[in-house]
């Protein structure tokens, strides 16, 4: 490969493979999953608009599951470099884009708080609601692990779950808001939330923080002309540029 991506740092970390498992038994319902969430849909569509029109070069996307962010980078692209945890959303990411004729892809299963790739070497690093499963001491990692990716003037755009424990109005806004939309659905709303509170209050499978918590992850990073966005509810938008 022309990434050249470097060897794992050691033994892979519990929580990649609690994620793999999660997300291998997923893989084959989740095309249906976000064909029906349209407030994922519209993260997706603020998250291009936000990447711009015009040629990308060499892309890497973090996180890449079934495709959807792969896919649509793909014809302005040189390459797409997806990475992702589960061989099964590694596999539905390689039956769709070669049933569109996309062979500007390519996949690789590998946890994403491990990947090397070459100093300078990438264009642009994106993601798409996958980066909130990450621990933070992780996400911190990723982020400085892109701005050590990126050629000067490359660009790192994160579309994902940004969303505090409740300490900001902002917070307890989005929070109230899905807790009164999930017990419109009746008894099995109020699973949902029984289920999503203990998640949220002892952050298992997702850890989201606030986007001015990302924005400072970048800036530690020496990420420069950093942004964020509310986008929909709980959706933002983080990006910068290396110098």
């Amino acid at each position: 490969s022309p990434w050249q991506p470097g060897p794992l740092p050691g033994p892979e970390p519990a929580v990649a493979r609690r994620q793999r498992r999660r997300w291998d038994r997923r893989a084959a319902h989740w095309q249906g999953h976000v064909a029906a969430n349209p407030g994922l849909s519209r993260s997706l569509a603020s998250l291009l608009k936000e990447i711009g029109p015009g040629p990308l070069g060499r892309v890497v996307d973090l996180g890449a599951g079934s495709g959807q962010l792969s896919l649509a980078l793909a014809p302005r692209a040189d390459q797409v470099l997806a990475v992702d945890v589960s061989p099964q959303m590694a596999e539905e990411l390689r039956r769709r884009a070669a049933d569109a004729g996309i062979e500007t892809i390519e996949v690789l299963v590998q946890p994403i708080e491990s990947l090397a790739l070459p100093p300078a070497s990438v264009d642009l690093v994106v993601s798409h609601y996958a980066l909130h499963h990450l621990r933070d001491a992780d996400k911190q990692l990723v982020v400085a692990a892109a701005r050590r990716w990126l050629r000067p003037g490359g660009r790192l755009v994160v579309g994902d779950l940004m969303l505090g424990r409740g300490a900001s109005p902002e917070d307890r806004a989005v929070i109230a808001a899905k807790v009164r939309q999930l017990l419109r659905r009746g008894p099995a709303g109020v699973w949902r939330v029984a289920k999503n509170a203990a998640r949220f209050t002892f952050r298992l499978q997702e850890r989201p923080v606030p986007p001015e918590t990302w924005a400072e992850f970048l800036r530690r990073a020496g990420f420069e002309a950093v942004g964020t966005r509310r986008v929909v509810q709980e959706a933002g938008l983080v990006w910068g540029t290396r110098s």
